[in-house]
């Protein structure tokens, strides 16, 4: 079987999660150098480095956000006849984009909270946003992750000021469900263990995210057999939806009974102690063995195309 020389993790990057993205690489450079031959390799602008041989190497993008995960990193490996891990430039792009993957969802039966989409130059009017959503809401950019950009508002007026903030950008504005925050990983389509995240502050933001003994986490999450059944149905649903392929991971909030799905990471965080190695870890894969998972498809596909030797 022909393998690469190399696997390049890019990491770093150039997006408003570049901090997050430097973590993961480290980690998940060190955990595939434990079996492969690794480079890490930082971008700080928005190319596909010269130096990246589709002949010798595959590709690892550890990467968040823009030129990461929105299919830009993706369309210029393809062009260049590199095979990468993860989601392809089609369904990056979908996937980055939260307003697509939540019709996508409705269209399969998928709860999802009530939204509406606007760009930033054009921010509709705080009584028009209530009229329609209520006045207890969550406002995001409808293009970014790691909770760059999160706004709760209950009440007019907060609302009014976090929009006159905006004058760029895709942003989206949805009825707060004030529930469970629940996660799922999957593997080549498949979803893993359900992990619940406890925020201490009940809001699980960026600094909630990121700040060492904010937020607890519960794997797997102590759930109803039924419904974690269902949030893993429907997550594998979404992932087909969507064009994923190798890896993916799905958030839901779960109000009652009812899961409502959040959106799609088709490049989530992966530190050892990120969400989707939680996840998987439910299967009984430590970091290193998950991160051979990881590879493994794009390795699959490098040697069918005939690669090194």
């Amino acid at each position: 079987m022909s393998e690469p020389d190399t696997i390049v993790v890019l990491y770093g990057g150039v997006s408003a999660e570049r901090e997050v993205s430097l973590k993961s690489g480290e980690a998940i450079a060190a955990a595939l150098a434990e079996k492969y031959p690794v480079e890490l390799l930082r971008l700080d602008a928005a190319e596909l480095p010269d130096s990246i041989d589709p002949e010798r190497m595959i590709v690892f993008p550890a990467l968040h956000g823009s030129f990461g995960e929105d299919g830009e990193l993706q369309s210029l490996m393809e062009a260049r006849g590199v095979e990468y891990c993860g989601s392809d430039a089609a369904a990056s792009r979908v996937c980055m984009s939260k307003e697509v993957t939540k019709q996508l969802a409705k269209e399969l039966g998928v709860q999802v909270p009530e939204s509406m989409f606007f760009d930033g130059a054009s921010a509709p009017l705080a009584d028009d946003v209530i009229k329609q959503l209520g006045t207890s809401l969550v406002l995001k950019p409808t293009d970014q992750g790691s909770s760059v950009g999160l706004f709760f508002t209950e009440h007019r007026s907060a609302l009014g000021v976090a929009l006159c903030q905006i004058d760029s950008g895709n942003w989206m504005i949805e009825r707060r469900i004030r529930g469970r925050e629940l996660t799922v990983g999957l593997l080549d389509g498949r979803a893993m263990g359900v992990v619940e995240i406890l925020s201490a502050s009940g809001v699980y933001d960026y600094k909630a995210k990121y700040t060492l003994g904010a937020t607890e986490y519960q794997f797997p999450a102590q759930l109803d057999a039924g419904i974690t059944a269902r949030i893993q149905r429907e997550a594998e649903a979404i992932f087909k939806a969507c064009g994923c392929r190798d890896f993916a991971r799905i958030d839901f909030l779960l109000e009652g009974d009812v899961p409502y799905f959040l959106e799609v990471n088709t490049l989530p965080g992966l530190t050892a102690t990120s969400l989707l190695p939680k996840s998987a870890s439910c299967e009984g894969y430590d970091f290193p063995a998950l991160a051979d998972e990881l590879v493994r498809p794009a390795l699959s596909r490098f040697a069918a195309k005939g690669g090194a030797t």
